[in-house]
């Protein structure tokens, strides 16, 4: 015989007083980061919260989210999650990366597909995870580039999306190697003669998908990309 369920005074039953405010958090960041794996990322979410890590949730919804059956899932959104977890590291272990990756609900194949791109042992630098990631959603060296420079950026979101020279053209060198078209004597004839060219730096996204360069103290210059077959100085066209 089942015994009668013991009723309950509201006297009696304690709520933790932040459990409002943390089932609601939760609630908008589930919305915002439309997990395909509600709870794979929940596990992720709050495993993370208990840390006081970077929690794994979009700045705002990506839609139509990708299916995991015939797309990658990666999106920028995605990749500036992780950013937002790992960039704290110069170097950050496959295994704790492979984890966030899975708390992201992302098909952990493509995870490993990333990886044979640069093979490494036990860890890889940051920039050049998040570079490689950058290359999965861009079918080349320059949407790869764009994507960076907006995920990097520090500007608001809308904004030129302006990062530093020389993370641009370090980024820019090691994607290119990793790139069999593109030759590297291309590669250095195009940074060195954009360095001299126009000296201290700064490079970004205009929000029509044009790369930005501007002179310090001085004018902008408009760079625009000719043709994505051709990643050299050739391939850029200058307006004042």
């Amino acid at each position: 015989m089942p015994l009668p369920d013991t009723m309950f005074c509201a006297q009696q039953i304690q709520i933790p007083p932040e459990l409002p405010d943390i089932l609601k958090q939760f609630t908008k960041a589930a919305i915002r980061t439309q997990p395909a794996d509600v709870l794979q990322w929940s596990a992720g979410y709050f495993s993370a919260l208990s840390r006081g890590d970077p929690l794994p949730v979009k700045d705002r919804i990506e839609m139509p989210m990708a299916t995991q059956k015939t797309d990658t899932g990666l999106t920028q959104g995605l990749l500036k999650v992780l950013h937002k977890q790992c960039s704290h590291k110069q170097y950050v272990e496959l295994a704790d990366l492979e984890q966030k990756w899975k708390n992201l609900c992302l098909p952990i194949e493509n995870f490993r597909a990333l990886l044979q791109l640069d093979p490494c042992e036990d860890k890889i630098e940051w920039i050049k995870f998040l570079a490689l990631g950058c290359s999965m959603l861009g079918g080349s060296l320059n949407s790869s580039m764009k994507h960076l420079c907006e995920i990097l950026t520090t500007d608001p979101e809308g904004g030129p999306a302006r990062i530093p020279f020389e993370t641009f053209s370090y980024v820019y060198r090691y994607l290119s190697r990793i790139d069999s078209d593109v030759h590297e004597v291309d590669t250095e004839s195009y940074l060195a003669t954009l360095k001299d060219t126009l000296g201290s730096l700064e490079v970004w996204n205009h929000p029509d998908g044009l790369i930005w360069i501007q002179h310090q103290g001085s004018q902008k210059r408009l760079f625009q990309l000719e043709s994505l077959k051709k990643q050299t100085l050739q391939g850029w066209r200058v307006s004042l």
